[in-house]
């Protein structure tokens, strides 16, 4: 009833195709029964509806574990469970060899060509009621696996006892587990190509993980995350447009806020759901950006290097539970924006490194294949199923979470092959150039799916070199995002800012100098968590002079920024001044909130975002040149900048002007309109901490031609400071 072949393989635990041996089977009209229990002393065949007990199945000699017998010659196979003894213990159980496959011929074909863009809904572990049984389907893609099992507590990790099934040509393994619900801990099995065990391997697309350093994947249901819609995502893609405004605040879950009365731990989801949530409303941004929640093994990382791309971190709480923090945002309209880190994954063995016992996921040659500045993998985009487990992922987020915007992770780096590496230690791509060729076109791809499969979403490029057309259509040949990260602008103005102001006059052109490319792309200005760490101080400690001063310069600095052309970002604790450089491990520190310079600093940061908001000229054309018009660029003997923001026809234009020495100054300056000119913002007034120093809430036009214009302002220009003024259209 079985070769004594087939019986070695299996209890060995090497059999590739164990559905044809174990199982219900038809050998000479007989129904035939097999079953693979290993350490049972008994095994009996129980009619699954009457529970009445159909058969006792015999030992198979010297296969310790095989039991075999007859059922009969009967027609159609018939539905059974198994009673299994193990000495005193005896279980009642599926079988689950009895069972047909889940997976259908079109998802075969769709996961062949690479192009499932629902991948996540067929690969995976889902709970189903398969053959009118409840349980969970596991499908895990291993193509060069000689053998794949599902370990987990419900098998004690034997992964001889549930070895999965082989699907064509696809490289998909499958297997449906009668009676394992939600919650239920697991991993994969696997032996190489070469028949050697690897480490166990967590699911690449769980939907859930245990804690770390735990490794092991989690099976969670995905029907309660998107049931509800919300007037948020419905509404979003006017939200979302380039010419509204978008004021994003970027948030480190683990360090915005911490409880020190329960061990120093982070907020939950449910936390920050309640109090991140209307703080940031309360502040006046529009979007909160998190940085990486997909599951990741070491918290010094940030989640810059995450194992669980499918999977919120359960470091804060359950998917359900950041379901509800997404909710929560929504119903405050705020945007959530999730980091995506496509361009790398770690090396760690439960990872997807060598996932099948080959270079699946990465390059085989480290050439391509490995990252020297982060010690990680890189993704192979050239191999379509790589690409189509990325493309899906984009989307998974974006349409089961419902998240509005995607900040792709280190672009640069996916777009060059010779990105931070030495001659010789990379290899051109076939014209010889050092172009990924690769990587373009599956950003390109993940941009047009992400837009046509989520109507109103975003997609950010981090993108630090001068790559033409990163927020460019796809079909005119751009890599199709919608905004990309200005790093320039954040370089040159830091380091002009970081300057004694005597010395600023000789740095002048790294303020203007962004302007000459403003509007080559839909940027945002970023001041980021990149800004604050590794050394480089706090916002505060990167200014010069006193402690006032230091206020000073970033008031200053700040009123330069949300007046400049760009969408806004401004990382926690930087809207109030952190004193210290960003630490993952702690808080920020929200007592410095009792000084009144940094209590004031929040107040201007508030402002500026309801400035922003509420005044069309400083957004509506932040990325067309039309929007922008100097005034004073070449003023670098005393360090005064000033310029022109304007909106859509109709809008009152906003007269922009910094002194950026500690020296107040007296300055005629031209506009091009005549009028009453109302100061609607003054970084130095006595609210935000400043002198309190000003033009007595505006001024008046004269005839006077200045800066090339026939009329101007005589105003008076605050040590360290930025004003904003604008044209009152219903003054006399």
């Amino acid at each position: 009833m079985i070769s004594l072949e087939d019986a070695h393989r299996i209890v060995n635990g090497t059999h590739q195709d164990p559905f044809s041996v174990l199982g219900l089977h038809a050998v000479d009209g007989i129904q035939t029964i097999r079953v693979h229990a290993p350490d049972a002393t008994g095994v009996e065949v129980l009619d699954a509806k009457t529970g009445r007990c159909i058969l006792a199945l015999k030992a198979v000699p010297e296969t310790p574990g095989m039991f075999v017998g007859q059922a009969g010659r009967r027609k159609k196979p018939f539905a059974y469970q198994l009673r299994i003894a193990r000495n005193d213990d005896v279980r009642i159980t599926d079988d689950p060899y009895r069972y047909g496959t889940v997976l259908g011929a079109l998802d075969e074909h769709l996961i062949g060509e690479g192009a499932h863009l629902n991948l996540w809904r067929v690969l995976g572990a889902h709970l189903m009621t398969h053959e009118g049984t409840a349980g969970t389907h596991f499908a895990v893609w291993a193509p060069s696996a000689t053998r794949v099992s599902v370990v987990g507590d419900f098998n004690d990790w034997d992964g001889r006892r549930h070895v999965m099934r082989k699907r064509g040509r696809t490289g998909v393994w499958e297997i449906f587990l009668p009676g394992i619900g939600d919650g239920a801990v697991y991993k994969y099995e696997i032996l190489g190509p070469d028949g050697h065990l690897l480490p166990q391997k967590a699911d690449p697309f769980g939907f859930g993980a245990e804690h770390p350093p735990k490794t092991a994947s989690i099976v969670r249901r995905l029907d309660t995350l998107a049931k509800s819609a919300d007037s948020w995502s419905t509404g979003r893609a006017a939200r979302q447009r380039i010419d509204q405004p978008i004021s994003i605040y970027e948030v480190h879950l683990g360090s915005w806020r911490r409880v020190p009365e329960d061990g120093n731990r982070p907020l939950s989801y449910l936390e920050h759901a309640a109090q991140l949530v209307p703080y940031a409303k309360d502040m006046g941004f529009t979007h909160i950006e998190l940085m990486p929640v997909s599951e990741f093994p070491f918290d010094g990382s940030w989640g810059y290097q995450p194992v669980g791309l499918y999977a919120p971190t359960i470091r804060y709480g359950t998917p359900d539970e950041f379901r509800t923090l997404i909710d929560t945002c929504h119903a405050a309209e705020l945007g959530v924006i999730l980091d995506w880190v496509p361009g790398h994954f770690p090396t760690d063995p439960h990872g997807l490194g060598r996932f099948d016992g080959t270079a699946l996921f990465e390059h085989q040659d480290p050439r391509e294949g490995f990252h020297p500045d982060w010690n990680t993998l890189v993704y192979n985009y050239g191999r379509r199923e790589v690409s189509n487990y990325l493309i899906a992922n984009a989307l998974y987020w974006l349409k089961e979470y419902r998240i509005d915007a995607l900040r792709v992770d280190a672009v640069a780096s996916m777009l060059y092959r010779d990105y931070s590496r030495k001659d010789g230690e990379w290899i051109p791509n076939r014209h010889g150039g050092r172009e990924n060729l690769e990587a373009i076109t599956f950003l390109q791809r993940t941009n047009t799916a992400a837009y046509g499969e989520s109507p109103g979403i975003m997609m950010i490029a981090e993108e630090s070199t001068a790559f033409p057309g990163v927020s460019k259509p796809v079909e005119h040949g751009g890599l199709g995002f919608g905004f990309k990260w200005n790093m320039g602008w954040m370089n040159d103005t830091l380091s002009y800012m970081g300057e004694d102001p005597v010395h600023r006059k000789y740095h002048h052109t790294r303020m203007t100098f962004g302007l000459h490319y403003a509007f080559s792309e839909n940027f945002i200005l970023p001041i980021s968590h990149d800004e604050v760490v590794h050394g480089k101080g706090s916002m505060l400690d990167r200014m010069p002079g006193d402690g006032p001063g230091k206020f000073a310069n970033l008031r200053a600095y700040y009123g330069f920024m949300w007046g400049h052309p760009g969408k806004k970002l401004l990382f926690m604790g930087c809207e109030f001044a952190q004193g210290t450089e960003w630490n993952h491990d702690t808080s920020l520190d929200w007592h410095l909130l009792r000084n009144p310079l940094h209590k004031g600093m929040q107040t201007l940061v508030r402002d500026l975002n309801h400035l922003y908001r509420t005044t069309p000229s400083l957004y509506q054309r932040d990325c067309k040149s039309e929007g922008f018009l100097w005034v004073e660029e070449g003023a670098a003997d005393e360090s005064i900048f000033a310029w022109i923001r304007r909106g859509a026809e109709g809008s009152a234009p906003v007269l922009v002007v910094c002194n950026m020495t500690p020296v107040e100054r007296h300055r005629r300056i031209g506009i091009p309109a005549p009028g009453y000119w109302a100061e609607c913002l003054n970084t130095d007034a006595a609210i935000y901490g400043g002198g309190n120093r000003g033009n007595a809430g505006g001024a008046q036009s004269e005839p006077v031609a200045a800066s090339g214009f026939m009329h101007s302002l005589n105003l008076a220009l605050p040590p360290l400071t930025t004003l904003l003024f604008r044209l009152d259209t219903d003054a006399e």
